[in-house]
């Protein structure tokens, strides 16, 4: 396997971070050797991924064990355990974060769940991890849901560093990057620094093709299967070209002249889950300058060694991106719908990964109390 298409990626302006962390990688130097042979630049949690990496009861047993002796409740061993790895995992990336200049060497971790729709409780929440974690290449992740929005606004007016994740629509994607800049407008007013402040928007991708080409088979026409796989990538390639229109604008351009940094573009979704297309496509497909793709390890692999990288695949596809959308929308698809589900359905897996990441812990505390 090379890290030929990896080393290329990267120069083509992609920022290549890792959609996974657990006590292991960190404990085991797989971590650092992703950074040092695979030019992984950051890494992404959610609460599926701690529900994976936690069910691994032997990585966390003695620090378990230890907070079980102090008294603690299931709900502050996982806030003890999930930000202990985030931080040690903030103190990895340390270097690649200073020879950034903090653009990456990033690690994200994400409010929990049932907040999605409490922007008081994910503001607060927000504040409580970043001075828990307390390093300063974190990043907070805070849903794109209508009550997510001012919460990122109030939390980059801290001066904290956000990834907004779950955005699916062009249209959410709009009100994010609103949100943001008024997020660094109010920072600015608050006297923070606002050149030490990044955010990426993760927007996600490979969902969309699973809900529309479950729905474009239903229609069943020709012209619905025609379309098969194209939903994805078009949305993408829209939403880079509504990146391009809102950090062109005087009002962002005047923040840019005092050093803020545009919200950078983040293909999150990234595995391909129809064998039918390439395990790689999500990522050949949206290669263009200043963007993040967070990837499992397994399509990192799959493009370390097989990659059909052609430069940029996104500048310049906006019309045909449309065009793709207006056909799917003959063909009758309800995209506006499609997006609410991928919302929901997103919201929901993450709350029930959060209740089995509970369920896991607590079985391991009880043990830990004999």
């Amino acid at each position: 396997m090379s890290a030929n298409n990896l080393a290329a990626l990267s120069e083509a302006g992609v920022s290549i971070w890792l959609d996974d962390l657990s006590r292991s990688r960190l404990t085991s130097g797989n971590l650092v050797s992703l950074i040092k042979d695979k030019h992984v630049v950051g890494v992404t949690t959610n609460p599926t991924i701690f529900a994976n990496a936690l069910s691994d009861g032997e990585a966390y047993d003695a620090q378990v064990r230890e907070l079980a002796a102090r008294g603690a409740d299931v709900d502050a061993v996982v806030r003890e355990l999930t930000t202990t790895d985030v931080r040690n995992a903030c103190d990895v990336f340390r270097e690649t974060w200073q020879a950034s200049g903090g653009k990456d060497g990033r690690v994200s971790i994400e409010v929990e769940p049932k907040l999605a729709h409490d922007t008081d409780g994910t503001v607060a929440q927000a504040l409580e991890l970043w001075k828990a974690v307390d390093r300063p290449n974190l990043m907070v992740k805070i849903p794109a849901t209508v009550e997510g929005l001012p919460a990122i606004t109030r939390t980059l007016a801290e001066g904290v560093s956000v990834n907004v994740t779950l955005i699916f629509s062009v249209q959410r994607y709009l009100d994010v990057m609103d949100a943001f800049i008024a997020g660094i407008e109010q920072a600015k007013a608050n006297g923070h620094d606002i050149s030490g402040i990044q955010s990426v928007a993760s927007f996600f991708v490979s969902r969309v093709d699973t809900e529309v080409d479950k729905r474009l088979k239903a229609i069943g026409t020709p012209e619905a299967e025609a379309l098969l796989g194209e939903a994805a990538i078009a949305n993408a390639r829209l939403a880079y070209a509504a990146y391009v229109g809102a950090f062109s604008t005087p009002r962002w351009q005047e923040l840019a002249a005092e050093g803020a940094h545009a919200q950078r573009p983040l293909w999150a979704s990234t595995g391909v889950k129809d064998p039918a297309y390439s395990d790689t496509r999500y990522v050949d497909e949206l290669v263009v300058d200043n963007v993040v793709n967070t990837m499992p390890e397994k399509t990192l692999d799959a493009v370390a060694d097989h990659a059909n990288l052609r430069g940029d695949t996104v500048s310049g596809t906006e019309e045909q991106a449309q065009e793709s959308f207006d056909a799917l929308e003959q063909a009758g698809i309800d995209i506006d719908d499609v997006y609410d589900v991928l919302e929901s359905e997103g919201v929901e897996k993450f709350d029930k990964s959060w209740a089995e990441l509970l369920v896991t812990v607590q079985a391991q505390l009880d043990k830990a109390k004999g």
